[in-house]
């Protein structure tokens, strides 16, 4: 297995470095600056590129990255993507390093949005957030919701490595749907000691995820209730998480 780090971009992006001996990988370069000084600092060679989504902060530092470096770039066939070598769709298993990595089609915040699924660790940039998830740009409440189940389902150990650092922003939110959640209320209290340490929240842990993520509990009672009060939809889980959904949109 490769070791991972990131690399802060733009105001809050996270570029994921994967290394294994001189060799790399990043996923999402949404610029090439940061990568190249990072590379050239640790003497590394850049193997190949991941991407999930073509909005320009997730590829915008391919073009550069690959006028220094020749390498494979892998990412969702039906999006444009600056340098394409290797066009997914979703159920390929491809090589990352000498790992396996699964690549699972979770679209809803881009309808070619693709996460990267390695032993242990999710890449999947604007889909699942710590405490939220991706705006619907492109794909519909369905879609997502569909997506959001995927990677639940995944074992509750899986670290998801996503593309931004949006936990503390996302909180207060979860805590308006589910006041008397008592883990939302501490996560909120590390989040706010890791942050005003300079720290990152993420890596996230699925199991926190499920237990105070409100787009990854819409199935719970309380959800259910808060979504009803905000948008006298029925209970039915895709429409509970459309509530949901544009209940964040204007909070």
């Amino acid at each position: 297995m490769f070791d991972i780090s990131l690399i802060p971009a733009f105001k809050d992006n996270y570029i994921w470095l994967l290394q294994r001996g001189r060799q790399a990988f990043v996923v999402d370069p949404g610029e090439a600056a940061a990568v190249v000084e990072r590379l050239e600092n640790l003497g590394l060679t850049l193997a190949g590129i991941l991407v999930t989504h073509h909005h320009a902060d997730h590829q915008g530092g391919i073009g550069e990255l690959l006028e220094r470096w020749s390498c494979d770039v892998y990412a969702p066939a039906e999006e444009s993507i600056t340098g394409t070598t290797r066009p997914l769709r979703g159920g390929e298993r491809i090589d990352v390093l000498g790992t396996p990595v699964e690549v699972l089609a979770v679209p809803g915040h881009t309808l070619g949005h693709l996460a990267y699924l390695a032993p242990g660790a999710l890449f999947c940039g604007d889909t699942l957030f710590g405490a939220g998830c991706g705006r619907l740009f492109e794909g519909t409440p369905a879609q997502m919701s569909a997506s959001l189940a995927r990677i639940a389902a995944l074992p509750d150990a899986t670290r998801i490595y996503c593309a931004h650092e949006y936990t503390q922003m996302n909180l207060p939110f979860a805590l308006a749907v589910e006041p008397d959640n008592r883990a939302l209320a501490e996560r909120a209290a590390r989040v706010a000691a890791l942050r005003a340490a300079g720290q990152a929240t993420v890596p996230l842990t699925l199991a926190e995820e499920k237990a105070t993520n409100p787009f990854l509990r819409c199935s719970e009672p309380a959800v259910i209730a808060a979504a009803v009060a905000q948008a006298a939809v029925n209970r039915e889980k895709v429409e509970v998480f459309a509530a949901l959904r544009a209940w964040r949109n204007v909070f």
